[in-house]
């Protein structure tokens, strides 16, 4: 599914809603393969960072290469094969069973007056057994649980057969529970299917735990990278959220946070 190519490139990144500048020359590769978590406070552009890449919004200076494509560049369907997003909102309005929400993610490879064939269903059934979603598959989608809905729309975007996974926020409003397996399954897919993985977080121990290297952005500029023990230090948790940490690990060896009380200082 994904290839050597599955990589992110982005080269002195910016972008303004009017004359308000949401990001600020950002720079930084993802390799194919890596797990990367973005950190930053409300309003620090990590959204917008993601809308860039997925082609959705095209940024001031158009350096932002996906799969070695100029996203600036490139058609809708062909970005659509190449990058998939699991949006924070996984709720759905409309009472469409699961495997047509599933299929959905098929669009960009289905010609113009065309119907799904017999590829597309078995893309779509893999993708469902692979997000543990099968067995779901007549049910309508609103009949369906918060970390249901969210594992359909993550079978949808495999559907796509997509290099690079971008999330936003996927587990804001799941359980803890639910975090777990969701972010677990993204990690497994990750390292079996060979999925780059770009994911917006506020849980810092959550990023600590899955992501391989941690970007910290703040008022959008990138103030530190590297993996998650170098970048989540009480240093950079004060300056960037303006809040005391004591970093610790787990039983595992991962960085574990302790947030205190809000400090003085903040939002560098």
């Amino acid at each position: 599914m994904a290839g050597d190519k599955a990589s992110i490139d982005v080269r002195g990144l910016s972008y303004s809603y009017g004359k308000r500048h949401v990001l600020k020359d950002v720079t930084f590769k993802v390799g194919a393969r890596e797990f990367v978590g973005v950190l930053g406070p409300n309003g620090s552009g990590k959204s917008t960072l993601l809308n860039c890449l997925s082609g959705l919004l095209v940024p001031n200076q158009k350096k932002v290469y996906v799969c070695g494509k100029d996203v600036a560049v490139t058609g809708n369907n062909e970005m659509a094969r190449l990058v998939a997003i699991v949006p924070q909102d996984s709720s759905m309005n409309f009472a469409f069973p699961v495997e047509d929400v599933v299929l959905m993610g098929r669009y960009s490879h289905i010609s113009r007056f065309h119907f799904e064939d017999t590829q597309d269903y078995l893309v779509a059934q893999e993708a469902m057994k692979e997000t543990g979603t099968w067995h779901l598959r007549s049910r309508l989608v609103t009949d369906l649980s918060g970390g249901e809905r969210q594992r359909v729309v993550i079978a949808r975007a495999l559907t796509q057969e997509p290099k690079v996974l971008l999330l936003d926020e996927p587990t804001t409003h799941l359980d803890i529970r639910h975090q777990l397996e969701i972010l677990g399954l993204i990690r497994r897919l990750n390292k079996e299917k060979g999925i780059t993985v770009l994911g917006v977080f506020h849980d810092l121990n959550l990023a600590a735990r899955f992501c391989d290297r941690i970007f910290l952005l703040s008022q959008g500029r990138l103030t530190a990278t590297g993996d998650p023990e170098e970048v989540l230090t009480s240093d950079n948790i004060q300056k960037v959220f303006g809040i005391g940490a004591r970093i610790g690990k787990t039983e595992t060896g991962k960085v574990a946070i302790e947030v205190g009380e809000p400090t003085k200082q903040g939002h560098a």
